[in-house]
């Protein structure tokens, strides 16, 4: 089967495909960025590979991240220069091979203090224990930034860092704590979507290799022997595979996962992050286009940085032993604004600005370390050898963040290929990844883009422009299928159309009704989310899904339950929405 760019195989060909073909390379367990990762890479090796995850694909802790992509300047305290190195190598191959999505994100710091932290820097950076929480003052941050222009100074893609005085911050940003003494700034990059490319490099792994297969809404249950009993979550149908590796990427469910594969293991000791979006010129305003990264009272690092016309701010660093219980609670909350207003006194945020809330677990490995912040963030994998009435090995990705997905989805690769005793034959490095690839550079490159598609697709330009921006040169078979039957806008989203909603339906392996709300588009997290609409979109996805009797019904429940249990979301009944255009 050949798939069209930015397409996903039909989820119900997968099935069938997997009915027909039990014996499998590779099974990877687990559909966030790393697992996406792996069977991208594997696939363009040319490895048969079955890709699987309970929920949605990129649902868990992939979803929940600060929308950052970033070398980790704080864990250049803890001495982890290989780490952040490798981070910044890649923050600049997303920001080249993902250009539709990952962008340069230029990061301001308030400075209190001259020398602050810089005892406790040492004693971090020496594991010398007694760390206290303290202010980075202006020496250690000019160390740091030191370290971060001269880690990227052969492959620059973004300006050095500078330092501004006390009048010119103020001047800027009024509403900043009077006493600073100035502000650092330097570069990282975000990424606006991570859901969608999350499911484009699954995308391009099923296209690069008709054996590769991803499945969403099908678990493990259980193994035994060389075989791998799987549930498609969907009809309840039970699948069974015979694998010669198995590959863990569930992040925080790591060690869960490895109990149903027959292993007892303690690999992860995840803590929970959660954010806020908001609904605030005031803070917009205050950021001024760039990310703000400043402390919290106990030390630990925070950050509030455009989204998308809202403010995204975060982050807490809780520890959780059970990762289903994940959600932010009302104390995070609290500590959350409570570090906004240290940082911008001048600015109160209220409670109904709060549009979305949620939280992850980032899949830390286990550690006795006293303090969350002191736990490593680099990443690893642990192979289990056969065992315990297993007949395969067990691959376990620990660690590892949206920045470092390639990376480490290139190591894991190279050891499955030499246990799987294959030559690699294809490099991620330069790859781009879904709708980046012809991605315009420059305002002539865009011009003609939106020329040439224009010809094709019965569209306004600013149609266009706005397609290009939510998917990339994917945007092309979006607009096609627009223009290929009668179309019209949302009654209660002007900024979407009936035939867009049903693209994403049909070619993104949509299961759920929150599957097109919260990962396929943005309008749930964004707050542009009313009751009005989610009946309208449920009425779109009715028939192309073939819901039955009572299961629309069911689906708004489903949906009302999710958004208001795990997001903090309670929709108007109004059409607020209607008025966006």
């Amino acid at each position: 089967m050949t798939l069209a760019t930015g397409s996903c195989r039909p989820r119900q060909a997968g099935i069938e495909y997997v009915r027909r073909h039990p014996d499998v390379s590779v099974l990877i367990i687990g559909a966030g960025i790393n697992g996406a990762g792996t069977f991208r890479d594997l696939a363009l090796q040319g490895v048969d590979v079955l890709l699987v995850d309970k929920s949605d694909f990129c649902s868990g802790a992939s979803a929940a991240s600060s929308r950052m992509i970033h070398g980790g300047l704080r864990y250049l305290e803890f001495g982890q220069f290989r780490l952040v190195r490798e981070a910044l190598r890649e923050r600049n191959l997303l920001l080249q091979n993902a250009p539709h999505y990952v962008h340069p994100l230029p990061t301001t710091i308030p400075v209190r203090f001259w020398f602050s932290g810089s005892i406790s820097c040492l004693k971090r950076f020496f594991r010398l224990g007694g760390y206290r929480p303290a202010d980075r003052g202006a020496l250690l941050i000019k160390l740091g930034l030191t370290f971060y222009d001269l880690f990227t100074r052969k492959t620059r893609a973004m300006p050095r860092h500078r330092f501004a005085s006390r009048k010119k911050s103020l001047d800027r940003r009024p509403t900043l704590p009077r006493d600073i003494l100035c502000t650092a700034t330097y570069y990282d990059a975000w990424v606006s979507r991570p859901e969608r490319l999350c499911l484009e490099v699954i995308a391009d792994g099923e296209a690069s290799c008709e054996r590769a297969t991803a499945l969403n809404y099908v678990s493990l249950q259980a193994a035994a022997g060389g075989e791998v009993r799987l549930r498609d979550e969907v009809s309840g149908e039970i699948l069974h595979v015979r694998p010669r590796v198995v590959i863990n990427t569930t992040g925080a469910w790591i060690d869960f996962t490895n109990r149903s594969l027959g292993h007892q293991t303690t690999l992860i000791g995840g803590t929970k992050g959660a954010h806020l979006v908001v609904d605030s010129e005031a803070l917009l305003k205050a950021f001024d286009g760039e990310m703000m990264y400043f402390e919290n009272a106990d030390g630990r690092t925070a950050v509030a940085l455009p989204w998308l016309g809202k403010a995204l701010i975060g982050t807490t660093d809780i520890r959780i032993n059970d990762p289903e219980q994940a959600g932010c609670e009302e104390d995070e909350v609290e500590y959350i604004l409570e570090a906004m207003a240290r940082v911008f006194p001048g600015i109160e945020i209220k409670r109904r600005q709060i549009v979305s809330r949620f939280s992850g677990v980032r899949p830390l490995p286990h550690s006795n370390a006293a303090s969350t912040s002191q736990i490593s963030r680099d990443h690893h994998c642990v192979e289990t050898e056969p065992g315990d009435g297993i007949e395969f090995p067990v691959f376990s990705l620990v660690g590892g963040k949206w920045t470092t997905f390639r990376a480490f989805s290139e190591q894991v690769t190279d050891g499955v290929l030499a246990r799987l005793r294959l030559e690699r034959r294809a490099a991620t490095t330069h790859l781009a990844i879904g709708g980046g690839n012809g991605y315009p550079r420059n305002a002539e490159e865009c011009a003609r883009w939106l020329a040439r598609t224009g010809k094709i697709a019965t569209t306004t330009v600013n149609r266009l422009e706005t397609l290009l921006d939510r998917y990339g040169t994917t945007a092309e078979d979006v607009a096609r299928f627009m223009s290929s039957a009668p179309d019209s806008q949302l009654r209660n989203h002007p900024a979407y159309s009936r035939r867009e909603i049903e693209y994403l339906i049909r070619n993104e392996n949509v299961v759920h009704l929150d599957d097109l709300v919260l990962r396929r588009t943005t309008l749930a997290l964004l707050g542009e989310l009313t009751e009005p609409l989610l009946a309208e979109l449920a009425g779109i996805a009715a028939p192309v899904l073939h819901w039955k009797g009572e299961q629309t019904g069911m689906e708004l429940d489903r949906t009302r339950g999710i958004l208001h249990e795990k997001f903090g979301i309670i929709m108007p009944h109004g059409q607020i929405a209607a008025e966006r255009t």
